[in-house]
């Protein structure tokens, strides 16, 4: 699995001591530095079964810079993509990436339910 985080952000931090106490294994990738690629979101975005503007990071300061609130809903997915792909920070985090699945935002209750029963399988 992937782990899809960014050091500095509070949340993935907590999200990571999650997965380490919780004997959870992955490979780290720093989502500034090693930014998906448009095919890359565009896979994930069909396994998590998500709209598309939940892999926006709606509380970050290059989302509100930039007012994609308003421009999102005018935008087709093609392009949604190709803006996600051009800067990590737009991409909502943490983020985890499964053989058949992807979990975007750190809910508790969910990645558990999901990855302790993966956990449990190997």
């Amino acid at each position: 699995m992937e782990f899809l985080c960014y050091a500095k952000c509070s949340t993935c931090q907590k999200t990571k001591k999650w997965l380490d106490e919780n004997g959870v294994k992955y490979h780290e990738r720093p989502i500034k530095e090693q930014n998906p690629t448009i095919e890359e979101l565009k896979s994930w975005h069909q396994r998590s079964g998500l709209p598309i503007k939940k892999f926006f990071n709606t509380s970050g300061l290059l989302y509100k810079d930039m007012k994609l609130k308003d421009k999102l809903p005018e935008m087709s997915e093609e392009e949604q993509y190709a803006l996600l792909a051009t800067d990590g920070m737009l991409v909502k985090r943490p983020m985890i990436v499964g053989d058949d699945f992807v979990l975007a935002g750190f809910k508790e209750t969910e990645w558990a339910e999901k990855l302790l029963q993966i956990n449990a399988k190997t």
